[in-house]
């Protein structure tokens, strides 16, 4: 095997790296960020929590977490008397520069609460 060969299999073989790495990176991030909303949203939703709450423990979930979700911002929008709904959004790390990946994970459920029979 020449040495052009030998370098074009090696580039090859480092994109094939790379790429399987940044894949592993990215659904990290996505279960980190689906993770840190359902933790918001079971906050939220307790008798007598606010959807505040809930963006809170997301937050502190993703600052315990989610260093691989980059720029984290979670929102409560979408929440009612009703629902709460969490969304965590940011950016994935990447191994590429200029590879701009970004990730979103929303979380909802029921709020608990007091209903006459």
């Amino acid at each position: 095997m020449g040495s052009v060969e030998l370098a074009t299999l090696a580039v090859v073989v480092l994109l094939l790296a790379f790429t399987i790495i940044q894949v592993g990176l990215y659904y990290h991030a996505r279960k980190v960020a689906q993770s840190a909303a359902r933790h918001g949203v079971d906050a939220g939703r307790q008798f007598g929590a606010t959807s505040g709450d809930g963006v809170a423990q997301a937050q502190q979930y993703l600052s315990r977490y989610g260093g691989s979700v980059r720029g984290a911002q979670v929102s409560s929008s979408g929440s009612s008397a009703q629902q709460i709904r969490i969304t965590v959004t940011g950016s994935v790390a990447t191994l590429v520069p200029g590879l701009d990946l970004d990730v979103t994970q929303h979380a909802d459920g029921p709020i608990e609460r007091w209903t006459t029979p």
